[in-house]
């Protein structure tokens, strides 16, 4: 029998003081049974990093014909194409091949730097790539936020993002690469 995704609500105060979005978001969001928080807390963080009305969470893991973040527009035409890990060059021709802009959040610390080392000289082609690092410990910081029912506030500004719970604190630095 396969195991099911499990169902987390997130309820998050944004305030993007770069963008000057102010929101109050309801998410719900499946995390697939090999997801682990950590991955789960920063397709999380790529989407408010992005938010906009448009903008949804996919299926993720569980096809390889989506990205796990896309932003659709009204005809159905995908306009950003969001990754998370560290894909390897084919995947990422494929995402422009269907979208004109590309974002990927990268970690996995060692091996993240692996990675980027070994695919950077093949991305310099690839025109509204971004990509950013996200740094191990700020990473399980962020999934000690985690809980089935999340009340979180997000405040974006200046490349720097802060979640908070009401009890715990998280300062996030996404590391522009790209």
């Amino acid at each position: 029998m396969a195991l099911k995704a499990t169902i987390f609500k997130a309820q998050v105060q944004l305030s993007d003081l770069q963008r000057h979005v102010y929101d109050s978001l309801n998410l719900t969001i499946a995390r697939h049974p090999s997801e682990t928080d950590e991955r789960m807390m920063i397709r999380l963080l790529a989407f408010l990093l992005n938010s906009h009305e448009q903008l949804q969470m996919t299926k993720g893991l569980s096809t390889d014909e989506e990205p796990d973040i896309w932003q659709l527009n009204l005809a159905g035409e995908i306009e950003l194409w969001i990754e998370l890990g560290l894909p390897d060059e084919r995947r990422i021709r494929k995402a422009f091949s269907r979208s004109p802009a590309v974002q990927i959040f990268s970690y996995g610390g060692g091996s993240a730097e692996n990675w980027w080392q070994k695919i950077e000289p093949k991305l310099a082609r690839f025109n509204r790539l971004s990509v950013y690092r996200l740094i191990p410990e700020q990473v399980s910081e962020m999934a000690g936020l985690v809980t089935r029912n999340m009340e979180l506030q997000c405040t974006i500004d200046e490349g720097e993002i802060w979640l908070t719970d009401g009890e715990l604190s998280v300062t996030v630095i996404p590391q522009k690469l790209l």
